[in-house]
């Protein structure tokens, strides 16, 4: 598996819809929790779960070239 930094400027939808549910609640638990603990740590996370689960892109599976859409799947 090699990684592939041309990919990432493409912004191919690579995550999936089952797969953006479970990125979207982890990160709004995370960004939850986060306020609670003043974890920064938390805070990031839970921002860039939501974010790659709302877009439907994840640049670190751009440039591992994976992707987790199902046949005939659009995003």
């Amino acid at each position: 598996m090699s990684f592939d930094a041309k990919r990432l400027i493409k912004f191919e939808h690579n995550v999936g819809a089952k797969e953006k549910k479970y990125r979207l609640w982890a990160g709004l638990a995370s960004l939850f929790i986060s306020v609670f603990t003043a974890k920064i740590i938390l805070l990031v996370i839970g921002l860039v779960l939501v974010a790659t689960g709302y877009s439907g892109w994840c640049p670190a599976y751009s440039g591992f070239n994976k992707n987790t859409l199902e046949d005939g799947e659009q995003a």
